[in-house]
């Protein structure tokens, strides 16, 4: 992807994307699942529904896929696997949503599609339709699903129009907070696979624009603007990392620059993480994933913190031998130990609250 694009033959994320169209499978139906491709308030989703008898109004799971905003699709065999075993082990219904993706489209985009598919889901004639209990919705994702998940909850919690309170949330290695890229996890885990710091950076950057400064100076650490000095406190892992996480690290905090060109840097539809604490209190109990060998294990460290002083009750599992997007290694050939244990912990935390 890099050499194509330095060649001028296509945008990085174009190059990667060839990697998620190789796994895409089609919407197969199978003796435990109806599945199929429709749309919902006119965005693209992949609809699961348990063939066996609903025995009552059946819960529900809408789910974001990962792939930094610009990749990813709910039509990848990973993301089949797990939307296939939520909906038939857990007897519900689960929509996977295909938002909209990056480079071509920026933020505010990507939330606006899965803010409008869970809103519009979440309406009692809809809800109705597909044999949903109100009081049993949640919102999931992972890695930038995660972040979508979480600005989704959160955008609820504050709108008039909704009636339909969330049940959960359930975050896997989430990014939250673009204003310091340079915790302790992104220094610790600068290196590792699936997703190194140089990724990471790559990623928030075209989630706002594919600029170049803009990506010089997240990899710099030098991209805050300077009215985002009241937002600090959030983002300080000072404050919300435990001792065994900051260890020998040194505070340098984020440096000002870049002042006003892109507001979404301090939105909380783009940074959960900088949501006051008045905000996190609506917020429904919250499953976070983090994972030791991940640039943004600090993120789902730091967020739990934050929603356990606002009150919201967290099951924080921290899987101290697992990486970014472990989660999705359930089967042949990428399939992992490891992957199963994740997707089986956290299956089992829905089954007991949702």
């Amino acid at each position: 992807a890099e050499a194509a694009e330095l060649l001028g033959l296509m945008h990085y994320m174009d190059g990667l994307r060839l990697i998620t169209v190789v796994e895409l499978v089609a919407p197969t139906s199978d003796e435990n699942v109806t599945v199929t491709d429709t749309q919902l308030n006119n965005v693209p989703v992949r609809l699961y529904l348990p063939r066996r008898a609903p025995g009552g109004l059946r819960r529900a799971v809408v789910f974001f896929h990962g792939g930094g905003w610009c990749l990813g699709d709910a039509g990848m065999h990973g993301y089949d696997l797990m939307s296939r075993r939520m909906s038939n082990e857990l007897n519900a219904v689960v929509v996977s949503v295909n938002y909209r993706l990056g480079p071509q489209h920026v933020f505010p985009v990507q939330f606006e599609d899965v803010y409008s598919v869970t809103k519009f889901f979440l309406q009692s004639k809809v809800l109705s339709q597909y044999g949903v209990d109100p009081a049993r919705v949640c919102v999931a994702g992972d890695s930038a699903g995660g972040n979508l998940a979480a600005a989704v909850a959160q955008q609820l919690s504050e709108d008039p129009e909704v009636t339909t309170k969330l049940k959960a949330q359930a975050l896997i290695y989430p990014a939250l907070q673009v204003l310091d890229l340079d915790l302790p996890s992104y220094r610790d885990n600068a290196d590792k696979p699936i997703l190194p710091r140089s990724l990471m950076v790559r990623f928030w950057s075209e989630y706002f624009s594919s600029d170049p400064a803009l990506r010089e100076a997240m990899a710099a650490n030098r991209h805050v603007p300077a009215e985002a000095g009241p937002l600090l406190q959030f983002v300080d892992w000072r404050r919300w990392l435990p001792a065994q996480v900051r260890k020998a690290h040194r505070y340098s905090g984020p440096a000002m620059g870049l002042a006003g060109r892109y507001p979404g840097l301090l939105d909380p539809r783009a940074s959960p993480l900088l949501a006051g604490e008045a905000r996190l209190r609506r917020l429904p109990p919250a499953y976070i994933l983090t994972c030791e060998h991940d640039v943004l294990r600090d993120d789902g460290l730091m967020y739990a913190g934050r929603l356990r002083a606002a009150g919201v009750p967290v099951t924080h599992h921290h899987a101290k031998d697992a990486f970014h997007g472990a989660m999705t290694f359930l089967s042949w050939p990428l399939e992992l130990a490891v992957g199963h244990r994740l997707f089986n912990a956290y299956l089992g935390w829905l089954e007991e609250n949702l």
